[in-house]
């Protein structure tokens, strides 16, 4: 990645330009509406949001499509640059679909719910839009497309056609002072004037479900991620990866499987993957532990032993606490369009990686900086992260996202903040904004949690738990409002726009 600082250097203003589904202080917040996934397509052109009750939210921007029209006109080009180049796109809603809907395992006793866990774009070759969604074990294709929606906007009776008993009879289809234009009755001008009748009132937007890709997983699924052959798409749960064509549904492979023989053996899991943006038969994956393996599928069948390790040689010989393994987790990683530099998220750090340099990243960006001199201290003496780990916010798992031309990277925290970095420039703890339009807006209520269902990833925390449950002798008052919390963003794949949720308000935000 060529990092230009000559434009990065210039400091980024960023303004709040759209909000969908803010709320008033004293309305309450449903766990179903709580939007669960974001993702841009190619193009920019739209924008997929998932939500935990299953529904997938399309919005599309309303200066109509950014691609390049082959039959514009020259001077209309002219005028389109001058437009965006000093301007920022907006969006407006398109369209919504029911993706998935609860169900419930008879063999497991297991609920299986409708949340989203991820949304991605597939390539779109004749006009219509192809979505991938997924909940925790079930993947979907589906197609959207506009449908032009006609109406009979005036319905005259034609002279020459009898009642509708008459019509039975062949002979009587035409009045006897008026015979048949041809040999069977049949009058062409009762058609053509029909037809003029007809008019167009409008698009509709149709959504239909391509393949269903089923029980492929026996752990919950937390990722998936297509490839840039436009063929192939892998999806990843706690222990495996699977590798699907588009166009086959009954079948996959299993290229990863991190599943030890004695489940008591288990260290880490797998909490992301992500396809190479340019190179096929590159997979990037993430674990717990907080390593990123970088796996050729070319080399063998089975990926995970022959895998390119990123580890932070400097944390690992650091000092270690209590909390040292839980928030060293990668939540999220995203490659760069340039292919060489790869993005990861844990709790604690933003870490920015050349895929050629295996033991240390180019550069971290701190997020949680203000927790971090608790964290060196052993336990049970951080305070602080006791209370995050009781009530679960330490397990958050924020995503990351990158700009479309590699100089900036952003992620979310608590009480609802975009933290946005560039590397090489500007100040190291980067620039941070309060996600939504209306900085002094009070306090909103939050959602009420729902049970927490068996997965690996809740492993550790009931095990950490059950081990130190009397540990903590109090509560303690936190500086930052930790029910606001920005998990889920990302970056427009052309200009400096963000789109990021909080509860199940969209917010956009521009530079």
């Amino acid at each position: 990645m060529i990092l230009n600082r000559e434009e990065a250097s210039a400091s980024l203003e960023w303004k709040c330009s759209q909000a969908f589904g803010e709320r008033n202080p004293d309305e309450e917040l449903q766990d179903v509406d709580i939007v669960s996934a974001i993702e841009f397509d190619k193009t920019g052109d739209y924008l997929a949001v998932g939500d935990r009750g299953g529904r997938v939210i399309l919005f599309e921007t309303v200066g109509g499509k950014n691609t390049p029209n082959q039959h514009i006109s020259r001077s209309e080009l002219e005028k389109q640059m001058d437009f965006t180049s000093t301007s920022h796109p907006e969006y407006r809603y398109k369209t919504e679909f029911q993706s998935h809907e609860p169900e419930f395992d008879y063999l497991k006793s297991l609920e299986i719910e409708e949340k989203i866990n991820r949304v991605r774009w597939c390539a779109a070759p004749n006009g219509s839009m192809f979505i991938l969604s997924t909940n925790d074990k079930t993947i979907k294709l589906w197609k959207v497309r506009d449908q032009k929606v006609k109406k009979i906007k005036e319905m005259d009776h034609f002279p020459f056609v009898s009642s509708e008993n008459t019509l039975l009879a062949e002979k009587n289809f035409m009045n006897e002072h008026n015979p048949p234009s041809f040999a069977h009755g049949y009058h062409l001008e009762w058609t053509e004037n029909m037809a003029t009748k007809i008019a167009n009132v409008g698009n509709s937007v149709h959504a239909r479900c391509q393949k269903v890709y089923p029980h492929a997983h026996d752990f919950n699924i937390n990722s998936i991620s297509n490839n840039s052959d436009c063929e192939t798409f892998v999806s990843a749960d706690d222990l495996r990866i699977n590798l699907w064509n588009l166009e086959i549904s009954d079948q996959c492979f299993n290229i990863v499987d991190m599943k030890p023989s004695n489940m008591d053996d288990l260290t880490e899991v797998i909490t992301s993957a992500e396809f190479h943006p340019i190179y096929c038969n590159l997979l990037a994956y993430s674990s717990s532990r907080g390593f990123v393996r970088l796996v050729d599928m070319r080399q063998s069948a089975l990926c995970d032993h022959s895998a390119r390790i990123l580890r932070d040689a400097a944390e690992s010989h650091g000092s270690k606490s209590f909390f040292t393994e839980i928030i060293a987790s990668i939540s999220d990683i995203k490659f760069a369009n340039d292919g060489q530099h790869l993005l990861s998220r844990d709790y604690m750090n933003l870490k920015l990686w050349d895929i050629r340099m295996d033991s240390t990243p180019v550069a971290t960006f701190k997020i949680h900086e203000h927790l971090r001199p608790k964290v060196r201290v052993p336990f049970p003496s951080g305070e602080r992260l006791c209370d995050l780990y009781n009530n679960d916010s330490i397990f958050d798992k924020f995503e990351c996202s990158v700009s479309g031309d590699g100089l900036h990277f952003a992620t979310g925290s608590y009480s609802n903040l975009l933290r946005i970095f560039s590397h090489g420039v500007g100040s190291a703890g980067g620039i941070t904004v309060e996600a939504g339009k209306n900085e002094n807006r009070k306090p909103i209520l939050q959602a009420a949690p729902r049970a927490r269902r068996s997965s690996l990833s809740n492993l550790t925390r009931g095990l950490y738990r059950q081990a130190h449950e009397n540990s903590s002798s109090g509560h303690h008052e936190l500086s930052y409002n930790l029910s606001s919390k920005l998990l889920h963003l990302a970056w427009h794949p052309t200009t400096n726009l963000i789109a990021c949720a909080n509860g199940n308000s969209l917010f956009f935000h521009y530079a």
